[in-house]
């Protein structure tokens, strides 16, 4: 009985015995280690999305000190221009007071004068009074003593008279005085603000550029054009090129829509466009290898120095100079005057105008200012027509920096601030055509004389030339070896009369000629001092005209290139400079040529434009009109007609004629 216990126990519980060596008891053991394994994976998880959130959280605080050092900087500049506005305030404030004190000075002035006259008219001294005869008139002179003294009453009331005429007219001036300076005051309050409202946009884009790459970063996707990236033009016309003008985001434009922008920032325009320094002066080039020959090339015949520099306008005989209504002309009293100037239309803007472009049949004038194109009548300065590209958005500044018309003036092309050529369809009012390539702002444009192509110039460095047909475009660029170091931005562009050449002024001082069929670059015309902001050939394709800002503009004789076949050549040695034409104070911004070749004309930030003989660079007349910087000229295909574009907002067409 018992043994059987024992055997039925020993049955029972055998399952519970390891069936072999090592063998865990209910797989306790593994299920501990299964356990492990799973939080040392959740451990790793967790320490990776530390190390994630860490970095993430560093960005983030690389953002917001990046941000608060923005947000100091604004800070202080609206200080800056909180403490401007109240100076102006306070000068205004003195200003009105000290005119207030003279108005009444010159009342009681008034007051008195008229006292003294009443004293004088209500009491006749008896020692002013003649000796009187027989009857109580004078001796002699019977029946004529009332005439003496109603002569002597005209004469105080004419005197009274002219009194009261100077105060007045002293007054007005005084009040015109006034106004001038409340002008000066809004248009100040004006320019701050403009000021305050490109800080912010730009500070907008500086936040939203590092976003963008945040995200890019993350992403690990670069954009290799993005608005951070890349080479900046000048202006803010510049703040190297800007009539003017002027939210360049990569740099800045010609002083022109600068300097003055309400200006815009940009080349010519620039704008004047306010100005960063101007590039370093290069030291002149000689123009020719020395090895290319033994003997050194002739210098340029030189205008010499201005006939301005002298001048005494008070002096100069009547027939050397001419008054408008709000402009006036000086003629060279050194040489026979030739040239007659007159002023046919002011053309009013709205903002800095950038550029103007005669039509092929001279009818017609474009002119280019903030997101508009407007084109006018030449003969009777009526605006026919605006182009304006609504799909562009309404906010924040978007100049037109150049303008042309195609040969047969069915369209209208114009390079703007955001890279692209628009080709507007004139009677539609309708963009036919949109060209994009260029990664900086397009600063000119120019169509060839069969209309089968245009040509841009923008400040990447790079001039295109575009087929009309399928647009496509082949790219000149500047790489040379010293262009990699400097700004190379280009800021004009020609095409030979021919079309067969292309020239190019840029901001590192050189002009550059390519040929359009190969691409290959033919000469680099080295001279100018500074950045060259306008190129013209003449009409004949002999010659090339530059303006720089160095003051100067050269003539280039390129007949060389014109003649037989282009085979490649060195770049360094070939066209020179065979005149200077020296005399204005300021930086040339725009250069033109006559049809007939007998003129160039050119405008500078000295406010002036020139007529200088194109045979011996003698200046034969400067205008003065406008206001401001004169940033864009353009002389009639028709001949007798300069327009001219300012940071004064005007264009103006003025009438010229060449006497016998």
């Amino acid at each position: 009985m018992s043994g059987g216990n024992i055997y039925n126990f020993t049955s029972q519980h055998r399952s519970l015995q390891p069936s072999a060596p090592g063998q865990a008891l209910g797989g306790a053991p593994s299920r501990t280690f299964s356990l492990s394994a799973r939080l040392d994976e959740h451990l790793d998880l967790i320490r990776q999305d530390y190390e994630l959130m860490a970095t993430e959280l560093s960005d983030v605080r690389s953002q917001r000190e990046d941000l608060e050092t923005k947000v100091a900087a604004q800070i202080n500049e609206l200080t800056l221009i909180s403490n401007t506005v109240l100076e102006l305030n306070s000068k205004h404030t003195r200003l009105r007071q000290t005119y207030e004190q003279e108005v009444t000075a010159l009342r009681a002035q008034l007051q008195e004068a008229q006292r003294q006259v009443a004293l004088a008219a209500s009491a006749h001294h008896p020692v002013s009074a003649p000796p009187l005869g027989p009857g109580g008139l004078p001796p002699g002179v019977p029946s004529q003593h009332d005439a003496y003294y109603a002569r002597d009453a005209r004469e105080r009331e004419m005197k009274e008279t002219r009194d009261r005429d100077r105060l007045e007219r002293e007054r007005d001036k005084e009040m015109a005085e006034r106004d001038r300076d409340r002008r000066r005051e809004q248009l100040g309050r004006e320019q701050l603000e403009r000021e305050m409202r490109h800080r912010e946009r730009d500070a907008r884009d500086a936040r939203e550029a590092k976003r963008v790459k945040v995200e890019q970063t993350k992403m690990d996707r670069p954009e290799h054009f993005s608005p951070a990236v890349g080479p900046g033009m000048p202006v803010a016309m510049p703040a190297k090129l800007a009539p003017p003008g002027p939210s360049t985001p990569q740099g800045q434009l010609p002083p022109q829509l600068a300097a003055e922008r309400g200006t815009p920032r940009g080349p010519p325009g620039a704008a004047p466009l306010p100005s960063a320094p101007p590039p370093a002066a290069l030291p002149p080039p000689t123009g020719m290898d020395a090895t290319a020959s033994a003997v050194a090339p002739p210098a340029p015949v030189s205008s010499g120095p201005s006939f301005l520099d002298d001048l005494d306008p008070a002096t100069l005989p009547s027939e050397f100079k001419k008054d408008g209504s709000d402009w006036w002309a000086v003629f060279n009293p050194n040489t026979k005057r030739v040239l007659d100037v007159t002023l046919m239309h002011s053309l009013i803007h709205e903002t800095v105008v950038c550029c103007v472009r005669f039509s092929a049949d001279g009818k017609y004038l474009a002119t280019g200012c903030n997101r508009t194109a407007q084109i006018f009548e030449v003969q009777t300065g009526r605006k026919s027509c605006v182009l304006v590209d609504e799909s562009s958005g309404r906010t924040g500044d978007l100049y037109i920096r150049s303008v042309c018309f195609s040969p047969d003036g069915k369209y209208l092309a114009t390079g703007a601030e955001d890279r692209q050529i628009r080709i507007w369809d004139i009677q539609k009012k309708s963009i036919k055509h949109i060209f994009d390539g260029h990664q900086q702002e397009i600063y000119s444009l120019e169509f060839s004389y069969d209309g089968r192509l245009i040509v841009s110039g923008s400040g990447d460095k790079t001039a295109r030339v575009w087929d009309m047909a399928d647009g496509s475009s082949k790219v000149l660029a500047i790489n040379d070896q010293d262009s990699l170091s400097t700004d190379a931005g280009v800021t004009s562009v020609a095409i030979s009369p021919d079309g067969r050449l292309v020239a190019a002024g840029s901001l590192d001082t050189a002009v550059r000629i390519w040929d359009v069929e190969s691409g290959q670059l033919l000469e680099r015309l080295r001279g100018h001092r500074d950045s060259v902001y306008s190129v013209a050939f003449t009409p004949d394709g002999k010659g090339l005209i530059s303006g720089s800002l160095d003051k100067t503009l050269k003539y280039w004789d390129v007949s060389g290139l014109t003649r037989g076949r282009r085979e490649r050549r060195d770049p360094e040695k070939g066209s020179l400079c065979t005149m200077n034409f020296t005399g204005h104070k300021d930086y040339v911004l725009s250069v033109a040529v006559s049809p007939d070749g007998q003129w160039v004309v050119s405008g500078s930030k000295d406010r002036g434009v020139q007529f200088w003989d194109s045979r011996t660079a003698i200046v034969q007349c400067m205008l003065q009109g406008h206001k401001n910087s004169v940033i864009s000229i353009d002389l009639s295909p028709a001949g007798g007609v300069l327009a001219t574009g300012s940071g004064d907002w005007h264009a103006r067409i003025w009438g010229f004629t060449t006497m016998a």
